[in-house]
């Protein structure tokens, strides 16, 4: 169930919520309910409207990365927001904690990513081919502790497990993310990325909308 104070941002076009790590978008094979189901529910309740009520979903993230997420209320503001992700004009902003030091202070990763359906997973690669998308990140380490490095993350182009895997292929694993060679789990089996910021114009309002969302609960995001 979603509260008031999940929400992040809300008119009559949009809605924005802070996902929780382990929280799926859109339904799956597990069966379990998706966080588009919640959105769905809270609209209902809170505004007491009958009948079924209508969210697109324009972008994902995955299972275990907690962060801001958007929902269209209308389809007129899905299919202007697809148009939005599609043409790379939403500014995309993460926040990582790894357990090394990665090689530079700041940097930019650009590859290519080849993604692996059967395992669910993606790696990169040196050159193109038919099987591969091209990906682009920067990263800067804006903090540390006695043990783990914090790195913001800009997001340039949206490819499966993107930055997760980009930060493994640089010997920086995720906190938590045993798929890409992390070697212990987080207790609440998600991982510690967290979507911090989106920045876009609004579909139809058409001025600049920034939402951010805060950082979870966990201790190990205290430390920073």
């Amino acid at each position: 169930m979603l509260v008031d104070a999940d929400i992040l941002y809300e008119d009559n076009h949009l809605i924005a919520v802070n996902k929780k790590a382990k929280q799926i978008v859109q339904g799956d094979k597990t069966g379990d309910i998706p966080l588009s189901d919640l959105v769905k529910k809270y609209i209902k309740k809170k505004y007491h409207k009958p009948g079924d009520v209508y969210i697109g979903v324009p972008h994902r993230l995955d299972r275990p990365v907690s962060g801001v997420i958007i929902f269209a209320k209308t389809s007129k503001a899905l299919t202007r927001l697809n148009e939005l992700f599609k043409n790379k004009t939403v500014t995309k902003k993460y926040y990582a904690i790894v357990a090394t030091c990665p090689p530079k202070t700041e940097d930019s990763l650009n590859g290519y990513i080849y993604r692996n359906t059967k395992q669910n997973k993606s790696y990169v690669k040196t050159r193109n081919d038919a099987e591969t998308k091209f990906a682009s990140l920067s990263y800067k380490l804006i903090n540390k502790s006695n043990k783990f490095f914090l790195l913001e993350i800009n997001l340039h182009t949206g490819r499966h497990h993107q930055i997760r895997c980009q930060l493994a292929d640089i010997g920086c694993p995720i906190r938590g993310d045993l798929k890409y060679g992390y070697l212990h789990a987080n207790k609440n089996l998600g991982i510690n990325l967290h979507a911090i910021e989106l920045s876009f114009i609004h579909p139809v309002k058409k001025e600049l909308i920034t939402i951010t969302a805060p950082l979870p609960e966990e201790n190990i995001w205290k430390v920073f």
